[in-house]
């Protein structure tokens, strides 16, 4: 059988989150760092791929390939430790506290902002010649999303930061879909479909993803893009962070965690009342 029932991938995502928790802190960072680094290469790919055709929907479409191979590799985005680490808190599994969740959110975070600052360098680097020239029209491309993405949210006020957040919980209500996807399906395949599918979604509609915008608002302002550290964290990256947070687990992992592994007691239709099929209406 090639394709795994919800109540048996819950206990794959508890299992998984529990695993997680566990794992050492050199290999949550290195994971971590490594996953940054492939989805960094993969949004170079999608955005170079709309500058090339114009056409915004071709980079939805190749843009999952990063996502498949890093989760292929078993690296982490902390945008799915997310979801899939608290699970195994509220499973009360031995030794698992709030604290060890904090601390696996946390290593996993700063191995995708290792990963995708180093890429971010070296696609500037690789972009202008080693800092010598102007960056051609992908790098164009890339200094227009992170402008209109920073400041333009930052124009908005109060309004900018909450589409920012909603964004992202929008986001990664759809990408921890993705992570869950490889749990669903037991050949490559299959597993390169379940991702693809919610992944392509996120892209396509431009929602806000923690680990993305690690890497294209830096490689924005290296490449000369006209704002600030501070405006990007205050306006994008604490925005998108804490709306992924909320979409990861409370609009996808927790609803599949409670009516999978928590089931309510079955309906018991023997003590339903009897209900007279006649109209009201109906005269002797």
């Amino acid at each position: 059988m090639s394709y795994s029932k919800p109540m048996e991938f819950v206990q794959t995502m508890i299992d998984t989150g529990e695993a997680k928790i566990r794992t050492s802190t050199r290999d949550l960072i290195l994971r971590g760092t490594m996953a940054g680094i492939i989805l960094s290469l993969a949004v170079v790919v999608a955005i170079t791929t709309i500058t090339q055709t114009g056409i915004g929907i071709v980079g939805a479409l190749v843009f999952p390939v990063g996502f498949c191979i890093l989760s292929l590799m078993g690296y982490d985005l902390v945008t799915g430790v997310f979801g899939l680490a608290p699970l195994a808190k509220f499973e009360n599994r031995p030794g698992i506290t709030w604290g060890s969740v904090l601390r696996c959110w946390g290593l996993v975070g700063l191995g995708n902002l290792i990963g995708s600052l180093i890429v971010a360098f070296l696609i500037a680097l690789s972009f202008t010649m080693n800092f010598s020239v102007e960056p051609g029209a992908v790098g164009q491309t890339f200094i227009k999303a992170a402008t209109a993405r920073t400041v333009g949210f930052e124009e908005l006020g109060a309004n900018g930061w909450i589409t920012c957040f909603v964004r992202g919980i929008l986001c990664n209500l759809m990408v921890c879909l993705g992570v869950i996807g490889n749990m669903t399906a037991r050949s490559v395949a299959g597993k390169i479909a379940a991702m693809w599918l919610p992944i392509f979604i996120f892209f396509a509609l431009v929602f806000e993803h923690a680990v993305v915008n690690m890497f294209l608002f830096p490689l924005g302002m290296m490449l000369g893009a006209d704002f600030g550290i501070s405006t990007w964290l205050s306006f994008n990256l604490v925005p998108t962070i804490l709306g992924n947070l909320v979409g990861g687990l409370l609009f996808t992992c927790v609803p599949l965690y409670l009516t999978h592994a928590k089931t309510a007691p079955a309906h018991n239709v023997e003590n339903d009342s009897v209900v007279d099929a006649a109209p009201a209406f109906a005269t002797k």
